[in-house]
């Protein structure tokens, strides 16, 4: 227990990436086409809030939470938007998917892991090559949350809405505790916020 908060503690602050290395397996054809279509979605990433009152607020707070470890404004809130966006629309809680940033690559957008893994949300590049296109840049925002967003979702439904069985996957150790801790630890320290959910599919 001690070295999983040390481990978590260390991710935090000095922005070292787990090294998220998540595995190849063959997808069916239909599962491919899917999500090769979840990942081409061009629509332009504007989160729906229930209010403007509650945008306000959970990108005020959101932004004071996360201002050291991204201290330009404007590149915080592009960030916070697409997270937002990227989450909510594969049906996961964006507080969920800022833990798992967090645990994986410390917000820096250009980390890579030992294993190959890049970005924020650390993508194995073999997913471009399986449901993406050669132009895919692993390392531009957008582009790298919608992977990540689409592969945690993946898991998910593969895993029947089990987030820990999920977020096993979505790392390379399913079956090992510590990371589905670290990052559920995150998510709830660091980033919880109103009522978390994982929207059923």
């Amino acid at each position: 227990m001690h070295l999983r908060r040390l481990l978590g503690l260390l991710a935090f602050v000095t922005g070292s990436a787990w090294a998220g290395a998540q595995k190849y397996e063959p997808l069916a054809a239909s599962v491919q086409a899917a999500l090769h279509a979840a990942v081409a979605d061009r629509a332009a990433p504007e989160p729906h809030f229930s209010s403007m009152q509650e945008k306000i607020a959970w990108l005020s707070e959101m932004s004071r939470r996360l201002e050291k470890r991204i201290p330009d404004r404007h590149g915080r809130l592009e960030f916070l938007k697409t997270v937002y966006y990227e989450a909510q629309r594969a049906g996961l809680d964006p507080q969920l998917v800022l833990g798992l940033i967090q645990v994986e690559s410390g917000f820096r957008k250009y980390a890579v892991s030992g294993a190959g893994a890049r970005g924020y949300m650390q993508v194995m590049p073999f997913w471009v090559k399986l449901i993406g296109t050669r132009d895919n840049n692993l390392f531009h925002l957008r582009t790298n949350l919608r992977y990540g967003c689409t592969i945690l979702r993946h898991y998910l439904d593969i895993e029947n809405g089990n987030i820990y069985r999920a977020l096993g996957r979505y790392n390379g150790s399913l079956g090992a505790p510590e990371y589905p801790n670290m990052v559920r630890g995150a998510w709830e320290k660091h980033w919880s916020w109103g009522t978390r959910y994982i929207q059923p599919r």
